[in-house]
């Protein structure tokens, strides 16, 4: 069974961007979002607000990419940069604070204008961008807690080896 990827919508309001994301924030929306994601930071987008009132589940690779993003803008430095999560449910709540990265993103309540929202169109990824979209995320989450390192090790070492594989059949 696979899971359908998330729809994303995208608006863009003066130096804010607010991402909706509808369904299952999982693995196979997880390349889609990144690349989403870096276009507009390479555009200078640093503020992004991810309303997540229609996301009925995230798994540990779209949270771990959230947290990628929230981590570089953070470095960046510049004022006003940063990730919000709007309006998280109780299960992505809880998946935050068990994993001990709620203080990566910010936790708010309300509404994003969305008048000018775009359909982000999500595109089939080839299995190495899902593999290294993964990989990335879970190491991401495993350098933000002890815990998380003992919870994913065997994960990314599963992830590392299967693009390793999927490197070696493309060559």
């Amino acid at each position: 069974m696979s899971l359908q990827p998330a729809k994303l919508l995208v608006s863009v309001c003066g130096r804010d961007v607010c991402v909706r994301i509808m369904g299952r924030a999982c693995f196979s929306s997880a390349p889609d979002f990144k690349t989403l994601v870096t276009e507009l930071q390479q555009q200078g987008y640093r503020h992004f607000i991810i309303d997540v009132s229609d996301c009925l589940l995230m798994d540990s690779t779209f949270l771990g990419l959230l947290c990628g993003l929230g981590l570089k803008l953070r470095e960046s430095g510049n004022g006003g940069a940063g990730v919000e999560l709007l309006n998280p449910n109780p299960r992505v709540t809880e998946l935050l604070e068990s994993l001990g990265v709620a203080s990566v993103v910010r936790l708010v309540s309300g509404s994003c204008e969305m008048s000018d929202a775009a359909i982000h169109t999500c595109e089939c990824h080839t299995r190495e961008a899902m593999a290294q979209a993964s990989l990335e995320a879970h190491q991401t989450l495993m350098s933000l807690s002890p815990e998380n390192a003992a919870r994913f090790k065997d994960v990314a070492q599963f992830l590392a080896e299967d693009l390793k594989r999927i490197k070696a059949a493309g060559s």
